[in-house]
């Protein structure tokens, strides 16, 4: 009798569970949609946006007078660059928010402004897709690639137009610039020189380096347009001011 009274309430047990299994299948399937949206909505960027293969001009054409003096322009900076210069922009290859300490100052340094880094980790992550299928579109030889004279250390393995250093510099010295708006003229030269730089060691002619400024604005109007940037950027200009930045 005991045995039968426990196998009544144990099948009693299972088909009450195999009841509930859908049900809280279903309400995990809902939750999992609800979250979706939400995820989707937590980046800055939309895909494909902004589409630099659409916004910029091609670079000069193989083989063309234009390109001809972009080389030359390359070769002249390359030649006349200073000890001092080079060793700037060997640093400046790093692409570290810290590069911009030389503008912000000393309170810009690993551990004090997490909400700031956190900030610019996101940025440094999404935009490197409009930089890729930029550079994907033309598949431009960088200049020493044409040129042996002007190598220097190691070789890339991405392309040359438009300029991704110059592209992030931009960027990240105009999100700085919202953050530190006092110290925002220092900002935007730190930016201008890790997109220079580039020129300076052979990695880029200037027309990549011009290519890439104006990018880089674009992203950065359509980093403006997100909430979830706008949020972000809300707790780091916080985070300055409260440590009387």
């Amino acid at each position: 009798m005991l045995f039968s009274a426990m196998s009544l309430k144990s099948c009693r047990a299972r088909r009450f569970a195999s009841r509930r299994s859908p049900r809280i299948a279903a309400a995990s399937l809902l939750v999992l949609l609800a979250a979706a949206p939400l995820l989707a909505n937590d980046r800055y960027l939309a895909p494909g946006h902004p589409d630099g293969a659409a916004l910029l001009a091609p670079p000069p054409a193989p083989g063309s007078a234009e390109e001809a003096a972009d080389l030359a322009s390359a070769r002249a900076v390359f030649r006349n660059r200073s000890a001092s210069e080079e060793a700037r922009a060997q640093k400046d290859n790093s692409l570290s928010l810290f590069l911009f300490a030389r503008a912000i100052g000393p309170a810009l340094a690993p551990g004090k402004l997490p909400k700031t880094e956190a900030l610019f980790q996101k940025v440094k992550k999404e935009i490197g897709d409009p930089i890729d299928d930029a550079k994907g579109h033309w598949k431009r030889l960088r200049p020493y690639q044409m040129d042996a004279q002007l190598s220097l250390g190691a070789p890339e393995t991405s392309t040359s137009y438009p300029s991704g250093h110059s592209t992030r510099g931009t960027v990240y010295a105009l999100v700085l610039a919202e953050v530190f708006p006092e110290k925002r003229e220092a900002i935007l030269a730190v930016g201008r020189e890790i997109g220079w730089d580039r020129v300076l060691i052979g990695k880029h002619f200037p027309t990549d380096v011009q290519a890439g400024r104006v990018l880089g604005q674009a992203v950065f109007r359509e980093l403006l347009a997100s909430p979830a940037f706008q949020r972000d950027l809300a707790e780091a200009k916080a985070e300055a001011r409260a440590a009387g930045l």
